[in-house]
């Protein structure tokens, strides 16, 4: 009872329901990567979660308006590139320009390679690729929802913690920070694997 009496007298201030995302902040920021017609293109993204573990599905939210909405609608395919702190700029760069008026691969300075099983480009500079084909589009029309299941993954062994970028909305930015294990506490099993 003490501690209900303890958050009544707590001060709460509200906040517009766009913000939400400051609290929910789903995993790091990625880049999006997209092949069709000959033509690559790159995108930062900031909405996406994992839907399932196997097979790996993810979910990806794509604005109609971008250059990569129409060509990962194309092609089915795309990689998520998962840049580290040291990308920060290039990251806002990249997410402040549109495809249509800049190559942002040149103007950003991002090296691209051959992905492993998709046809699109990975950014060689980023810590970690997943290879991804387009799963369920019922979502497209109406959310910008892309529904990708992972195809491949490739990885830098290290560091072993690499700092990611988490974007809290408004031009604001969090570095992934202390790791805590408690495995010892934790059961798999829960997981539904």
């Amino acid at each position: 009872m003490a501690s209900s009496t303890l958050l009544a007298s707590e001060r709460f201030d509200s906040i517009p329901v766009s913000h939400a995302r400051q609290f929910l902040e789903p995993g790091p920021v990625v880049l999006l990567t997209t092949r069709h017609a000959g033509r690559d293109n790159v995108m930062t993204v900031g909405w996406h979660q994992v839907l399932e573990f196997t097979p790996s599905i993810i979910s990806c939210v794509v604005s109609r308006g971008c250059r990569s909405f129409d060509m990962l609608r194309a092609s089915g395919q795309c990689v998520l590139n998962v840049p580290t702190s040291d990308m920060l700029d290039a990251v806002v760069r990249v997410g402040n320009s549109s495809g249509d008026e800049v190559d942002k691969f040149a103007a950003f300075g991002l090296e691209r390679a051959q992905a492993h099983d998709v046809d699109a480009a990975v950014l060689p500079q980023c810590h970690a690729h997943l290879e991804c084909r387009l799963r369920d589009d019922r979502a497209v029309e109406r959310y910008n929802l892309f529904i990708l299941e992972v195809t491949h993954i490739s990885a830098r062994p290290s560091p072993k913690e690499p700092e990611y970028l988490h974007y809290s909305g408004d031009g604001v930015f969090m570095l992934s920070g202390k790791r805590v294990s408690r495995r010892k506490l934790f059961r798999p099993e829960m997981l539904g694997f």
